[in-house]
């Protein structure tokens, strides 16, 4: 039985939703705030992957970090794919705006149709085809009662294609007293079998199930608390184990797509810095009719395979981004070009790091916890309110950068700039002489060191090391729900059209 060397999509690639369509497989997983959203992975035997693209051109100007688009559902129906995701555009308190949407297309690649609002019940919204070709989506209800739970249990409600819209009544098919949300539906062997992810997001995330012999219910739970979960087994190297889909080979095998983090330790504590990312679990049912993992037991297996090297070049003159590899923040980029001067990129400066609307930045995953970056910049700053730099970036309360800015006592110059929280801290000034730079960061698990590289070509290392561990869903008490980036941007905060030049960007990983 097949065996994937995990995690098959590494780096930021969470909530993944699986599907079949022949002899291939695709995964879209969710994007959040970046752009574009619901990445979509292509394979043709669950052990290769490969960006194929983004299914969805959003303009997500205004939503929180962690917002945006939350675990899209990849299904296949009446000869077309269905993808159903939801936009969560407040999630203050108990307060969560949520809106729920379904787009078509014959293709993978689209054109996706116009969306179909599914309402603003819940989120994590699932869409289950009955072999009587009704259609029905599952998800979660959310109770912003302060007295009451804010996880309202899983609902069921029928779609109605030709009138695109949903019935408008939800049935409860499924509570428990603890979290339970992300589920999926499928009919198997005569039963209705409900998969759920549960304990929440973090360590204490898992894999269970109920079933029923009758769509509405009444859900049996597994007696079995967990088909997956890594909560017991903190030393695994798979931790976060939970949010699970299936998927059935063309030889009969049964495969759970889930996903986990492999963290870095910093002081003995655990730190998830690339994210949530995407695994693959042979399983099976047993001879009670319950899913169970091939390789028994419950925790995830990281697979067999050897340490392997990955980089790439991108020299940024291409007419347009390459968006299987750079994401923006939010929406597209319109202050970049690549026309100006051949060549090279042109980043029109933008809002500060806090803005939820304009900054100029893209990004690529961080996929290693051994990743080195680079890239060459020309960008002459004359204003403390102009800067441009390589930065590591989690979010808008989380990044460390390295940037070339300007002020009056030491002229154009390299400072690292790190915020954590509400704090902004900001390194000496390094000299640096006139013209083209190359700047580089070097990741080795949670410490973030940086350098430079002037005309003489000679690479010259800033004293100190940065807290990438910082750069985490674990760090600072929030809700995060992403990963780290690396990549390039730019700050022009008077707005009067400042730009940099970027050329020959550059990632090398190994893990």
């Amino acid at each position: 039985m097949l065996t994937p060397r995990n995690p098959i999509l590494r780096g930021f690639n969470p909530d993944p939703s699986i599907l079949r369509v022949g002899e291939e497989y695709f995964i879209a997983t969710s994007t959040f705030e970046f752009h574009p959203a619901v990445r979509i992975h292509h394979s043709t035997n669950l052990v290769d992957w490969t960006v194929r693209g983004h299914a969805l051109e959003l303009d997500l100007r205004g939503v929180p970090d962690s917002g945006g688009v939350w675990a899209p559902s990849l299904t296949f129906a009446d000869d077309r794919f269905w993808l159903a995701y939801s936009i969560v555009r407040t999630m203050d308190g108990d307060d969560k705006d949520i809106d729920n949407y379904l787009v078509t297309s014959e293709s993978i690649d689209g054109p996706w149709s116009e969306p179909v609002h599914l309402g603003s019940r819940g989120f994590d919204f699932s869409f289950f085809h009955d072999d009587d070709g009704t259609h029905w989506i599952v998800g979660v209800q959310w109770d912003q009662r302060p007295e009451h739970p804010s996880f309202g249990g899983l609902v069921l409600e029928q779609y109605l294609p030709d009138e695109r819209r949903t019935s408008g009544t939800a049935v409860l098919i499924h509570q428990e007293p603890t979290l339970v949300e992300g589920p999926n539906l499928y009919r198997i062997g005569g039963w209705y079998h409900l998969l759920i992810a549960a304990g929440g997001t973090g360590w204490n995330h898992a894999v269970t199930a109920a079933r029923s012999r009758h769509l509405l219910g009444p859900y049996e739970r597994d007696p079995q608390p967990f088909v997956l979960t890594s909560r017991d087994a903190p030393g695994a190297p798979l931790q976060k184990a939970g949010h699970g889909e299936l998927v059935q080979t063309a030889q009969g095998e049964w495969m759970l797509v889930h996903l986990a983090s492999r963290p870095t330790l910093h002081l003995g504590e655990r730190y998830s810095t690339l994210g949530r990312e995407t695994c693959l679990q042979p399983v099976v049912f047993d001879d009670e009719g319950w899913l169970r993992l091939a390789e028994g037991g419950h925790h995830a297996a990281i697979g067999a395979g050897d340490v392997q090297e990955r980089s790439w070049t991108d020299d940024l003159d291409g007419p347009e981004l390459d968006t299987r590899r750079w994401s923006t923040l939010r929406a597209a980029l319109s202050g970049a070009s690549s026309q100006v001067r051949p060549g090279w990129l042109r980043l029109r400066g933008g809002h500060s790091t806090a803005s939820v609307f304009d900054q100029s930045t893209i990004l690529t995953r961080v996929e290693e916890h051994e990743t080195d970056f680079s890239a060459v910049i020309d960008a002459e700053p004359t204003s403390t309110r102009e800067s441009a730099g390589i930065i590591a970036w989690y979010d808008r309360a989380g990044w460390i950068q390295l940037q070339v800015t300007w002020d009056e006592e030491h002229g154009r110059h390299l400072r690292v700039v790190s915020r954590d929280g509400a704090r902004t801290v900001r390194s000496d000034a390094v000299t640096v002489p006139e013209g083209v730079l190359e700047l580089h960061a070097w990741l080795r698990g949670p410490e973030l060191t940086f350098g430079w590289a002037g005309p003489d070509g000679v690479v010259r290392r800033i004293d100190g090391g940065y807290p990438a561990w910082t750069l985490s869903d674990d760090h600072g008490g929030r809700l995060r729900f992403t990963g780290m980036f690396l990549g390039l941007r730019a700050d022009d905060l008077d707005g009067r059209g400042w730009a940099a030049d970027f050329d020959r960007a550059r990632l090398r990983s190994r893990g």
